[in-house]
């Protein structure tokens, strides 16, 4: 490594190659979180599951992966980063294979949870890892920029790489797509990737990560029952043992000597209601995208290669939404710019909302494009807030508790956004199916949308096209009941904004060569705040 004047040794070939490897990583594990979307149709032809039992085969990986990256990361400080990278990698490969080969509803949602294990194993260490490979300031801005951009692009492209998979291969294909970069990974990362650990790592906390599964798990289990089955006193117990849990996880939090969460970072509004943000905005983006890619191609008919790439331009508002995002947070209020947000995305998907079996394809693509748009611009804001509400000290803490909300949220919106389709699909196909099916065919047609396609599709004649119609009529009402709840969602998230964060304070950023002074930047249209020369050490500025 050659040295320049920032503070570091300059990363060279092997470096940046070890770089490589870990990103060729990153990408799979994230595509895992969206690559099922164009392949439900296919799954359920060969093992025809329920509506719970699908729900479960999309968000289960979810959910593992964000109940366990806290707890990963604690392992990988105390024992090595590359080698939990390596054994999280030998155990996601091997669970790739067991997904790809499932014979079984049971079979695949276990695959996926493990699969969900493997992943929170590698994300935290890879991120940890660039840290440690880049010791010059400037290159490690660098590569954690193209780690955030892998991880965005790994959810964005998955359903492309599904798509084109599915239109030549199997379902099981979508799957098998991670050996060869898990045995990339296994046969290069002892030469190029170093190891590192933290010495000072306290003692692994099991008891709290088994305190924060046991709080989610139940719930949600609760929640996709009840969207087959209805609600019953059960249910309701395992609610509240959730809830129960949950607290336990908090007082252990409190109490621990080396806690899974720092809880003084939620003292701070800013960086609370940061959390609290992101955690709304991606409930709704990764919850209601199951809809929309499900409607290009069971109700509108696009094969799976079609749907993925009319999918990409929603996605497109990334990057729109950007740098509209840092304009708006020039002109406006930080609180006001992230409610517009809000209130755009509301927009959308209340249009989503609307959308029939006869909708124009140009119509949803236009108002996925704005709902989209609103989440990335307020996504953008808030990211930003949170940085600037946190002292540098704990960035690396905050930046873990951020992301385990971000993976949570979106777990959590497939599940509950998920469970009210389901729940709205079965009580239409009830009154919409034909009379005179099989009754074995209506039991399934009537869970959900693939199987009724499926049905359709094997059923042939008038009676085939009267199942789709009436299953198409009953997924749009779904999809319906799912747009309102995701815009009242957004809504209450831009009164959370403008009330929880209108008058944040945080620290604000030292001036260059001022060592002892705090400079201010006043919100635009902040009449009241302090300015540079009358700032003295420790105190803080208002960033409405």
């Amino acid at each position: 490594m050659n040295v320049d004047g920032n503070d570091g040794a300059l990363a060279g070939r092997r470096e940046w190659g070890g770089f490589a490897v870990l990103m060729l990583v990153l990408l799979a594990v994230s595509m895992d979180t969206s690559v099922l979307y164009f392949a439900a149709p296919f799954i359920s032809e060969q093992m025809h599951p329920s509506g719970s039992e699908q729900l479960w085969i999309f968000d289960i990986y979810g959910f593992v992966l964000s109940g366990l990256l806290l707890t990963m990361g604690g392992l990988a400080d105390k024992i090595g980063r590359r080698r939990l990278l390596l054994l999280g990698a030998l155990g996601f490969g091997a669970f790739s294979v067991m997904a790809a080969y499932s014979s079984s509803t049971e079979m695949l949602i276990a695959a996926r949870a493990l699969l969900g294990i493997g992943g929170a194993t590698l994300m935290p260490s890879t991120l940890a890892l660039v840290r440690n490979i880049f010791t010059n300031e400037k290159q490690r801005g660098t590569a954690v920029v193209i780690w955030t951009s892998v991880l965005s692009l790994g959810v964005t492209i998955g359903p492309v790489v599904s798509g084109a998979l599915l239109n030549h291969f199997w379902w099981g294909s979508i799957f098998l797509v991670n050996v060869p970069v898990i045995a990339l990974l296994l046969i290069l990362g002892p030469i190029l990737i170093p190891e590192s650990r933290n010495p000072a790592a306290g003692r692994f906390d099991i008891l709290s990560s088994l305190l924060s599964m046991a709080t989610v798990l139940p719930i949600i289990y609760a929640m996709q029952h009840a969207a087959s089955n209805g609600f019953s006193n059960d249910l309701y117990l395992y609610i509240v043992g959730g809830a129960v849990f949950g607290a336990l996880f908090i007082l252990r939090q409190f109490r621990a000597r080396n806690p899974l969460i720092d809880i003084r970072l939620f003292k701070d509004r800013g960086f609370s209601g940061s959390v609290v943000i992101q955690t709304l905005a991606m409930f709704v983006l990764i919850g209601f995208v199951v809809f929309t890619t499900q409607f290009l191609q069971l109700v509108l008919g696009l094969n799976p290669l079609q749907a993925a790439l009319w999918a990409l331009i929603p996605s497109g508002a990334i990057i729109v939404a950007a740098p509209i995002g840092a304009i708006a947070g020039m002109k406006l209020k930080r609180s006001h710019a992230i409610a517009v947000g809000f209130l755009i995305a509301a927009a959308g998907y209340f249009g989503q909302s609307r959308v029939q079996p006869d909708t124009k394809l140009w119509y949803l693509l236009v108002v996925a494009f704005v709902s989209s748009a609103g989440v990335i611009t307020l996504l953008a804001l808030v990211g930003d807030l949170m940085l600037a509400s946190i002292p540098a000290d704990r960035a690396a803490s905050a930046s873990s508790v951020s992301e385990t909300g971000q993976e949570f949220g979106g777990a959590l919106g497939t599940a509950v956004l998920g469970s009210i389709g389901a729940h709205v699909f079965r009580e239409a196909a009830a009154d919409k199916l034909p009379s005179g099916l099989p009754a074995d065919v209506a039991a399934s047609a009537g869970q959900t949308i693939s199987n009724a396609v499926s049905a359709a599709q094997q059923l042939g004649g008038s009676v085939g096209d009267e199942l789709l119609r009436a299953a198409r009529s009953a997924f749009s009402d779904a999809m319906s009941v799912a747009g309102l709840t995701a815009a009242c969602v957004m809504v209450a998230g831009a009164l959370l904004a403008l009330v929880y964060l209108r008058n944040v304070r945080v620290a604000a950023p030292a001036q260059p060569g001022a060592e002892d002074a705090t400079a201010v930047q006043p919100e635009p249209g902040d009449a009241t705040a302090v300015q540079p020369d009358e700032v003295r050490p420790g105190v803080v500025s208002e960033a409405s």
